[in-house]
């Protein structure tokens, strides 16, 4: 068997495994897109419910949630990635407040930026979304587009 067909057989027997697990587990997991352009292409929110709650976000960046099923939404705030790092943690607040949780409960958090070089208005805008708490370590990437993955848990 060819190393690449034993890989992507390990990859299948784990997939099944994990997933008889959380069925084992009593685990209910959901998913939730709030924004209608994203309908179809990947879930904003998954909530994994079972002894406490996970909850994931993905995708949140400067896109105007409102913008039309079907079709890429329009990134607000052009030019600035500060007004767009602020806009983002808006929806990642209001999503997250949606589902029970805060930024207090965030246990990891991942940041792409489209330049390295707008660290510190990010940085900046991070700062203030957190407010007084601690704010969490993250990797810090470059990519295309602003876009930033949440992962909260809280124990209900």
């Amino acid at each position: 068997m060819s190393p690449i067909a034993r890989f992507s057989a390990v990859l299948i027997v784990a997939t099944v495994v994990a997933q008889t697990a959380a069925v084992a587990q009593g685990l209910e997991v959901k998913r939730y897109n709030p924004s209608e352009w994203t309908k179809g292409r990947f879930s904003e929110v998954v909530t994994v419910n079972g002894p406490g709650k996970t909850i994931y976000l993905a995708g949140i960046g400067a896109e105007d949630e409102n913008g039309p099923a079907g079709a890429s939404a329009p990134i607000l705030h052009p030019g600035s990635p500060y007004e767009q790092c602020r806009y983002a943690y808006d929806k990642i607040k209001r999503l997250l407040a949606a589902h029970g949780a805060s930024l207090a409960d965030a246990v990891k958090q991942v940041v792409y930026v489209t330049d390295v070089r707008f660290q510190a208005d990010v940085a900046k805008c991070r700062r203030e979304a957190y407010g007084d708490g601690p704010i969490r370590p993250i990797p810090f990437w470059s990519s295309a587009r602003l876009r930033f993955r949440v992962c909260c848990s809280r124990s209900m």
